[in-house]
């Protein structure tokens, strides 16, 4: 797939946001693919690419290890986490005393250093003990592998761990649980930062899901059917073509044959949340690509993306999104001739994460 539309000038690298992405000794080569993976194939309409993406470690450019069998050559040290307007921690397997102890060795600390006040942080996995050794997480709600997650309130009791969850949006700190997970925040912030539209375009070359909840959980009992058992797949394709229809828990059972007991169990069982919250999910998403991408008054978005009434849809949004469907759509408007949509995230009460980077080697006991 080519990287722009012919005859569209590529804009220079620096021009697009930045993205430094810290490989840690022992890190897991999966985790460390997927920055790049996902925020290098997110493009602009155009086909120009909107991230610039780059691997830098805790030490001058050479090779680190990884968990696997290989090691990586890193060509960039900790002075490109200066010039990043994003900085990503993905998880590693030797975090030494940042893990057994809770603080910063002095490499590390004198490496976040660089992070320059008001950048935005994500972890991935255990990632997030890096950021909590550092202070930036105290107050704050975030999560890691549900495997963790007991050590991780133990060692950082000022943090808020939610281990129930895929990942956190704190504003300008997300955190995420374990492996694939990572996926879905970085998917989520591509959707944050430039809307459904593009979030959806990196999710299908990615082969994933474009939307799994960061409210859903980590892990459910049994997330693949037994072969001999029926699932619910039917039953969601079919809403999904009637979202603006009002569809009742009986009536998906029905697609399947099943009562609505059984259906809701095994629904839960599969996807991991009720019929009701899946449909809400559903709806939710519907009515954001339809504020985005067309013209239609939020009367008719509300209709169309079955909420019924331009007061339901507001509460929804307010709800999943923290904003109205005129602030969403003025912000995000996806039509010819808009303005390029700028960040958006869900109003809270921040901080700038990073402003106390500047003090971290100070802060190391190492």
């Amino acid at each position: 797939m080519a990287d722009r539309t012919p005859g569209t000038p590529e804009p220079p690298a620096r021009a697009r946001h930045r993205i430094a992405v810290l490989a840690l000794d022992g890190v897991i080569p999966f985790e460390l693919g997927i920055p790049q993976r996902i925020f290098g194939r997110a493009r602009s309409a155009a086909g120009q690419r909107l991230y610039e993406v780059v691997t830098c470690s805790v030490r001058p450019p050479g090779p680190v290890r990884t968990d696997a069998d290989f090691a990586i050559l890193v060509e960039h040290g900790p002075e490109a986490l200066a010039d990043a307007d994003t900085v990503v921690v993905p998880a590693s397997y030797e975090l030494g005393p940042v893990y057994e102890e809770g603080r910063l060795t002095d490499e590390l600390a004198a490496a976040l250093a660089h992070i320059r006040p008001g950048t935005r942080l994500i972890s991935i996995c255990t990632g997030g003990y890096v950021l909590a050794a550092a202070g930036l997480l105290d107050g704050r709600p975030a999560t890691t592998h549900w495997s963790s997650a007991e050590h991780f309130q133990r060692l950082f009791p000022k943090i808020r761990v939610d281990a129930d969850v895929l990942f956190i949006d704190d504003g300008d700190v997300l955190t995420s649980a374990g492996v694939a997970s990572g996926v879905d925040l970085c998917v989520h912030v591509v959707r944050r930062d430039h809307g459904t539209a593009v979030a959806n375009a990196v999710a299908r070359l990615t082969v994933v899901p474009p939307h799994r909840d960061g409210g859903q959980a980590q892990y459910i009992q049994r997330p693949v059917p037994e072969p001999q058992l029926a699932t619910t797949s039917t039953a969601r394709a079919w809403a999904l073509d009637r979202l603006d229809q009002p569809l009742q828990l009986r009536d998906l059972a029905e697609q399947e044959s099943m009562s609505v007991r059984t259906f809701t169990r095994r629904f839960r069982e599969e996807v991991g949340i009720s019929p009701g919250q899946w449909l809400t999910q559903q709806r939710v998403e519907r009515a954001r690509h339809l504020l985005e991408s067309s013209a239609l008054s939020v009367d008719q978005v509300a209709r169309d993306a079955g909420f019924g009434t331009a007061q339901s849809m507001r509460q929804h949004l307010q709800a999943a999104l923290g904003v109205t469907p005129t602030t969403y759509r003025r912000t995000f408007r996806d039509v010819v001739g808009a303005p390029t949509p700028q960040n958006v995230s869900t109003p809270r009460a921040t901080r700038p994460a990073s402003a106390s980077c500047a003090a971290l080697a100070k802060s190391s006991t190492g």
